[in-house]
């Protein structure tokens, strides 16, 4: 349960229908089963019964053998602290339910009531009044239940049985702070249905910021009428965490971060709780877990190929459609700086696309390149090629007189330093904001999410743009949309772009060795990996840095020592801190993902706020 990880499972055994202590042992077998650090685990519907004995829940006998049952898995398990949640009618007044009991330590923590059973009055359980009820000898809470944790805050636990997964009764758990759902349920096989509940699973996940798990009745219920498949799935905020085959038994498990979840329904609250959610503490040991679970090293980059294509076109289609609608309310053309490195070459081909939409001509876009000091021979003949390969108007304007003119005049002997990089990069942004001026249009910018987060941009220099068409793309993003379009071009474009996609990104600031690139950016601020993966855990879900770290070792393994991970996790922090300033005036731009450092809305944050709590905490512990 560290960082916030809690190990969570589903369970479905072969099942004898009314052999009750015959289930409680198969219950009792997973439970001792279950992977060390197991905190939930949840079984099926009725699975101490089955659900398929008709009118023989009626019989007071079936019912007293089911209550038995619990009752010496309570005894058997008085010395574990995994939660358990396993299913069995339950009488309450004249109303026989199917019940969730949620144990621990050999208390039955809560009953949390599904549908009624044969004999029982009409479904429903009225406005869900909470009681307390006498059951398994003890004292239970009976009702709409949320169990919380004491020792981890964040985990809370709702359950919904059945068709209870749906709405209203998931709204009213989440409401409640819910951040893990057990769900147990008991359904026959139907030609669609699985993936239908699959799908809705998976949605109600997203749509309310929480983990369900889900445990199937399967093998042994009676198929008179009905086959049962024990279809397991276990989905946190929409994504798929562990599955099982059908018409198998087992466990399946994985971890949960509920902290995460926590952290995203109070960016999102997931709507009001009801008065009729009764809270029920409990404690869990805060152990340390191996994590089973993976973490991909590119969060912004889909994994699978055509996801990735799909995505690709997505934003590409978003950057060119907001450039689009600038162009149209202002009435202006597209200016932009082409220095053949990727940041440029992406927004020149979306200002392509931008221009197609609109139906006009790519030829009335101004690409230009301004070389100076440090540019090659290769960034620039890159630059002038995909100009011509798109059709792009282009325009070459050397910067260096003008540079060592302004150099000169501010007394500036010329040696290398930052005045001699950044008067670099205002220079090549007073050209092009005057020349949109002289030609009505409008400068677009090439900055990228990345950059930003860094600082890595000169202020009121390439920091400044009309419209910033990169500011939501992160770099290691901008590297597969160039090489999608590469391959959607083909020909000239896609010969110059892959050429780009080789070069070293490099701000082209400082004189070339032997006609190479002498500043290459990721040997001074960092590999782009690393801090787009910093960035988005530490902007998406408020991740605190050790556990940043944490994740990023494990994604990392075999690429990134851990101290060089930590030391760029360093220099992420203080940079993201100390620069705050050039992001609190970033000109409009598209957000296209989850992750958006606009101060117009998505990111608020004072220029002035300290990262020593944050520095302290990437620390070793």
């Amino acid at each position: 349960m560290k960082d916030g990880f809690v190990r969570v499972a589903a369970a479905t055994t072969a099942i004898r229908p009314a052999d009750c202590a015959y289930n409680a042992e198969l219950v009792l077998r997973q439970i001792r089963q279950a992977p060390e650090g197991t905190s939930v685990l949840v079984f099926p519907e009725l699975c101490l019964t089955g659900s398929t004995c008709g009118d023989l829940f009626r019989q007071p006998t079936l019912c007293r053998a089911a209550e038995l049952a619990l009752q010496h898995l309570l005894r058997q398990t008085a010395d574990s602290p995994l939660i358990f949640v396993v299913g069995m009618p339950v009488t309450v007044g004249s109303v026989l339910y199917s019940c969730a009991a949620v144990c621990q330590s050999g208390l039955v923590l809560g009953l949390v009531p599904g549908r009624v059973l044969p004999g029982g009055q009409p479904r429903g359980f009225g406005p869900r009044q909470n009681a307390v009820v006498f059951f398994a000898g003890q004292q239970v809470p009976f009702g709409r239940l949320l169990f919380t944790c004491r020792s981890l805050p964040a985990l809370r636990l709702g359950v919904a049985i059945g068709e209870d997964l749906w709405e209203p009764g998931l709204a009213l758990l989440t409401g409640a702070g819910a951040t893990v759902i057990a769900a147990p349920y008991a359904e026959a096989e139907c030609v669609t249905h699985p993936a239908f509940r699959r799908t809705m699973v998976q949605v109600r996940s997203a749509r309310r910021r929480c983990t369900c798990v889900c445990a199937g009745a399967g093998e042994g219920e009676s198929c008179s009428d009905g086959v049962f498949a024990g279809r397991n799935m276990i989905f946190e905020n929409g994504v798929l965490l562990a599955e099982s085959q059908p018409y198998t038994t087992g466990l399946i498990c994985s971890e949960t971060d509920v902290e995460r979840l926590a952290y995203e329904q109070r960016q999102r609250p997931a709507g009001p709780a009801g008065p009729e959610v009764q809270t029920v503490p409990f404690d869990l040991p805060l152990v340390p877990l191996t994590l089973t679970r993976t973490f991909a090293p590119l969060p912004f980059v889909p994994e699978d190929p055509q996801e990735r294509q799909a995505r690709c076109e997505e934003v590409l289609r978003i950057q060119a459609a907001g450039l689009a609608s600038r162009l149209t309310h202002t009435g202006a053309g597209a200016v932009l700086g082409l220095s053949g490195g990727l940041d440029s070459a992406l927004a020149l081909l979306v200002t392509v696309r931008a221009y197609q939409t609109l139906g006009r001509d790519p030829a009335g876009i101004l690409a230009v390149t301004m070389p100076c000091f440090g540019t090659t021979d290769r960034t620039r003949n890159n630059a002038c090629a995909l100009a011509e390969a798109v059709g792009a108007g282009l325009r070459t304007i050397s910067i260096k007189a003008a540079v060592q003119q302004h150099l000169a005049d501010i007394g500036h002997d010329g040696t290398p330093d930052t005045a001699y990089e950044n008067a670099q990069a205002r220079e090549r942004t007073q050209v092009l904001m005057d020349l949109a001026n002289r030609h009505g249009g409008l400068v677009v910018g090439t900055g990228d999410l990345s950059e930003l987060a860094l600082g890595w941009a000169t202020f009121n220099g390439d920091h400044m743009s009309m419209y910033g068409v990169n500011a939501g793309v992160p770099k290691t993003l901008v590297r597969h949309l160039v090489a999608y379009e590469a391959q959607r071009l083909g020909g000239e474009a896609g010969r110059v772009l892959r050429d780009i996609l080789d070069t070293p990104v490099s701000p082209e600031l400082l004189p070339p060795q032997d006609g190479h690139i002498a500043q290459k950016t990721e040997q001074l601020v960092g590999p782009y990996e690393l801090h787009d993966f910093f960035l988005y855990y530490t902007v998406r879900f408020g991740y605190p840095p050790h556990k940043v770290l944490r994740l990023a070792e494990q994604a990392f393994a075999g690429a990134f020592e851990k101290e060089e991970i930590r030391q760029w996790l360093r220099t992420f922090l203080r940079r993201f801190f100390a620069q705050q300033f050039k992001r609190n005036c970033l000109p409009d731009g598209p957000g296209v993902g989850s992750v958006s450092l606009s101060p117009r809305g998505a990111w608020h944050m004072p220029a002035d706020a300290s990262a020593a709590a944050w520095l302290q905490d990437a620390e070793p512990q």
